[in-house]
């Protein structure tokens, strides 16, 4: 009988072992097992929990006479960022500090890594010594300072590296002879396009709008939800430009008469490319064309990102995870419905799950979920793609949208025989939702027992942590707010917009408003009863959940956003 392999135990294992924080056996199956990974060992035993990280950074200190630094009171910032190129840091899982004189600190989890400290003094030509940190925080560190990096690099790209940007079409169809041929692909354009996506990105705009004119040609953005001029290139560039997009995608540039879509994935490096969904329309002075950045690392968010309250989280939680039922996300174009969706998908993506969705059109790609493109022309419709769905074993479904009785028939039905489905819908309140869905042909009855629950949803600007100016409000002006008298007398703080290099007019970013309404028995009864909307809503009221103003004004009490704000994306 074969003797199971052992590894011989010295360095910061055989240290580990004498503090007895780790038995022989386990110290050598640990040793073997990074070294298969080809991973660091204190980060194989930080990442399998074996070991606790402030344990193994105490005890090497102690062991091996390094200082030990905490690296959450380092100035990221001042980190030398261009000493060593991001090959080596991520090879030896080290990053260098600072440097003082002819000496380079280091920054390592392990002080028995000497090969790094050996191959940053040949890199750098000037002495290293390391310093000791704790695995998670080095981690961390890495990921930022590489990530900030790059990001810089982003943003100053030159004319002359637009080019060699990785643009690729979705669809993966080669060129034909027609594209190869035109003149579409000159310098001058390719680089004008290339520029404008990235500014695009690195300025964080959701949509690129080209519109040609009469006179003029306009390229603007849209920033926060609020569309801003960007660029005029000449008028005379329009169709040259249309062409060069529509290549890009990958359509047909000698038809200009009919709408055209397609999509077209951008590479900016190694871990991040972005995902542009493209739709062309004949104008009367040229083909507008609009282009959606598709983000995959927004649909990554986490939940606590999207700006719940508390309350409203769980209520969220509880639903997706029921073994059957109807969740319905509602709300205008651009208010964050498909991040919320696929949030929740994101959550539910275990292997023990069979999660299918039918999108229109598929925005993200999300691995372990079978996606499904509805294309209405070849007959794939929304209604369609569901029934197959059932026939195909399914836990979860999603449908990207509800347009028709039919859909709606088969979302209900689907939800009351053991199925999870989640949807959205149109309208503007959650309220709304229930009686739209009665207008539409459900069955009351049916609806009591299938929707479990609704989220109508805005999203705000979120105020410039940096420039955002305090102001006092008139009692007057809080009272018509919708502020109560026990708020009022609490002094609170409010605040404006500025502006600043870190922002747009004062605003950077968005903040979720959510109205969060789970159908219970009593919201059931009135909805069977015939009851509208407003019978709704003050039964939710009297549950005590909040509308989308009420969830504003707890955005403004925080500081987040501004009054102004409030009143432009929630109704009276």
């Amino acid at each position: 009988m074969n003797e199971p392999k052992t590894v011989p135990i010295s360095g910061l294992a055989k240290k580990l072992v004498q503090a007895n924080l780790l038995d022989v056996n386990a110290a050598s199956h640990a040793l073997d097992n990074a070294s298969k990974k080809k991973i660091p060992f204190v980060a194989y035993l930080v990442e399998k929990q074996i070991v606790d990280e402030q344990a193994i950074a105490y005890t090497a200190s102690v062991e091996f006479g390094d200082p030990l630094f905490d690296l959450n009171a380092m100035d990221l910032e001042i980190i030398p960022k261009d000493m060593v190129s991001e090959k080596l840091i991520r090879k030896h899982h080290a990053l260098p500090l600072y440097r003082r004189g002819n000496r380079l600190y280091v920054a390592v989890s392990d002080p028995t890594n000497l090969e790094a400290l050996d191959e940053f003094k040949f890199h750098t030509a000037i002495s290293t010594e390391a310093i000791l940190v704790e695995e998670k925080k080095l981690i961390e560190a890495i990921e930022k300072v590489l990530t900030e990096k790059e990001s810089s690099a982003l943003s100053n790209l030159q004319d002359t590296d637009l080019d060699s940007l990785d643009i690729s079409s979705i669809e993966e169809i080669e060129k034909t002879d027609d594209d190869s041929d035109s003149d579409v692909d000159d310098a001058p354009i390719v680089r004008f396009v290339n520029k404008v996506l990235l500014d695009a990105i690195n300025r964080g705009a959701s949509d690129i709008h080209f519109e040609p004119y009469e006179k003029i040609y306009r390229v603007r953005l849209r920033q926060d939800g609020i569309l801003h001029e960007f660029a005029s290139p000449p008028v005379n560039l329009a169709p040259r430009l249309a062409a060069r997009l529509k290549v890009m995608s990958r359509l047909d540039i000698s038809e200009r008469r009919i709408p055209q879509d397609g999509r077209f994935k951008m590479k900016l490096s190694r871990n991040r490319a972005i995902d542009f969904r493209v739709s062309t329309c004949p104008t009367l002075f040229g083909e507008k064309v609009v282009m959606r950045i598709l983000d995959p690392s927004s649909a990554k968010m986490g939940i606590d990102a999207l700006g719940y309250e508390d309350f409203q989280r769980e209520l969220f939680l509880n639903a997706i995870h029921r073994p059957q039922g109807m969740v319905i996300v509602t709300g205008p174009t651009g208010s964050g419905k498909t991040v919320s969706l696929y949030t929740a998908l994101n959550i539910l993506n275990v292997a023990e799950v069979n999660i299918s969705t039918a999108e229109d059109p598929v925005e993200i790609n999300l691995p372990g979920i079978n996606q499904v493109n509805v294309n209405p022309k070849a007959g794939l419709t929304f209604s369609n793609a569901l029934r197959s769905f059932l026939r195909q074993d399914p836990d979860i479904i999603m449908v990207g949208e509800i347009r028709d009785l039919e859909t709606a028939e088969i979302a209900v039905k689907a939800s009351q025989t053991g199925h999870m489905v989640l949807s959205t819908l149109h309208t503007n309140s959650a309220p709304e939702t229930l009686t739209r869905l009665i207008n539409m042909g459900i069955e009351s009855f049916n609806l009591a027992t299938s929707v479990t629950l609704v989220i109508a949803q805005r999203l705000a600007r979120r105020l410039c942590s940096h420039c955002k100016k305090e102001v006092q409000l008139p009692v007057e002006a809080m009272h018509e707010a919708g502020f109560t008298e026990e708020e009022i007398k609490e002094n609170l703080s409010f605040f404006e917009p500025q502006e600043c290099e870190q922002c747009t007019k004062g605003y950077k970013g968005r903040v979720g408003l959510y109205e969060v309404m789970p159908v219970s028995e009593a919201i059931g009864k009135i909805i069977m009863a015939g009851g509208n909307a407003f019978d709704i809503a003050e039964q939710m009221k009297k549950e005590g959940c909040i509308n989308l103003r009420r969830s504003g004004l707890n955005k403004v009490k925080l500081g987040l956003t501004s009054i102004e704000e409030i009143y432009r994306v929630t109704k009276d």
